[in-house]
């Protein structure tokens, strides 16, 4: 791609994203792909198929993403996750308050998405007060207590944060060595431990789901960190990613671009607005969704039940907000993103946004039968 101009670039970097992100709309549909789901299933009735089509993707992701990594197709140390600042109190907030709000919001920022594009409403309202939660956590009052806050508990490493620099550093043995090693343990673990399931095989749609989600984070990387690279800008003669909000290459992650996505269409004729990764992976979703929800007669209104209803959601479309842009991502971004790079990091946030979903089902639970 040496000889597009920038311009280009983020022309096919936006048209890229929506590409992949209809593929993750529709599928995601489709197999009912929620890693709210996935933990509800898990803690209320001790299903773990969901979960393990969570794990699934996670696995792919990992394999693949390195996998670029080690043919120096990608650089992966050249996103958000793996820096040398380790954020850890960002990432134990962050990520706990992540999985209360997309407890109480009926689903994490991707299954938002995907329930617009089904017609239901109620996203429509998380989607708009997460995105101004996720936009004031950016830059404005949220982001103060950020900054000034949670980001001071940070432990600035010699090395990335990802395991196998970690490891590299500590042990003397090659990073590719380690990375190799990652791609066995902790993808292999994964698949060995998702497969094991005998109600997962019986599943095309788990696999369909799991396999073809992590395959669109993987190219999600190989688009923003190779298409949309140039190792020389031809105006600023610096390295370049195109068409990406961070400025960095970038995968998929869906609590920024909405914020993103609000301003741009609030900003329309602000020539310097762009359309995204972020932007068009969010638009992506809720078109895939849709596609399919119209193709197999699925699409259907659906509003509030009634005034606390709509209250729990637009709590958790805040939460979910700041709790997305303090631990750097949500399931998706920190999730799967993030884990594919083996960042510290994000391995900690997918944890804790199990526990903060977990812990708010057990105290929903706990009402319910106080009521009853």
């Amino acid at each position: 791609m040496s000889q597009a101009n920038p311009a280009q670039l983020t022309h096919y970097v936006a048209w890229g994203a929506f590409t992949l992100a209809f593929i993750f709309g529709a599928v995601a549909n489709r197999t009912n792909f929620c890693t709210m789901g996935a933990v509800s299933d898990w803690v209320n009735i001790g299903n773990t198929s969901r979960m393990r089509m969570w794990l699934l993707a996670i696995a792919v992701a990992v394999i693949g993403a390195n996998a670029l990594q080690l043919a120096g197709v990608i650089d992966l140390s050249k996103s958000i996750y793996p820096g040398p600042n380790f954020t850890w109190l960002s990432y134990v907030v962050g990520g706990f308050l992540f999985g209360v709000g997309m407890t109480l919001a009926s689903g994490c920022a991707s299954k938002t998405l995907i329930r617009i594009g089904g017609g239901n409403l109620k996203s429509v309202i998380v989607f708009m007060f997460l995105g101004i939660a996720a936009y004031m956590t950016l830059r404005g009052l949220f982001g103060a207590f950020r900054v000034d806050v949670l980001e001071k508990a940070t432990l600035t490493l010699t090395t990335g944060q990802d395991l196998p620099s970690l490891l590299a550093h500590w042990t003397g043995v090659a990073r590719n060595t380690w990375m190799v090693a990652g791609m066995i343990v902790v993808g292999g673990g994964l698949l060995a431990f998702v497969y094991s399931s005998r109600d997962f095989r019986s599943s095309f749609d788990y696999t369909l789901g799991g396999v073809v989600i992590g395959l669109v984070v993987v190219a999600g990387w190989y688009l923003s960190g190779h298409i949309g690279h140039l190792s020389e800008d031809p105006n600023t003669l610096s390295e370049a990613f195109y068409g990406t909000n961070t400025g960095r290459m970038e995968s998929f992650s869906f609590v920024s671009p909405m914020a993103y996505t609000l301003e741009y269409l609030m900003l329309w004729t602000d020539k310097s607005e762009i359309i995204s990764f972020g932007i068009a992976s969010a638009a992506g979703v809720i078109a895939g969704s849709a596609a399919y929800a119209l193709a197999t007669k699925n699409f259907r209104w659906e509003g509030f039940r009634d005034a606390e209803d709509t209250a729990m959601h637009m709590l958790g479309g805040i939460l979910m907000g700041f709790g997305g842009i303090t631990a750097l991502g949500c399931t998706i971004g920190q999730g799967i993103s993030g884990f594919s790079t083996l960042a510290l990091g994000s391995i900690m946030t997918f944890a804790c946004i199990v526990a903060g979903a977990a812990a708010t089902m057990k105290l929903q639970y706990w009402r319910l039968m106080r009521q009853g």
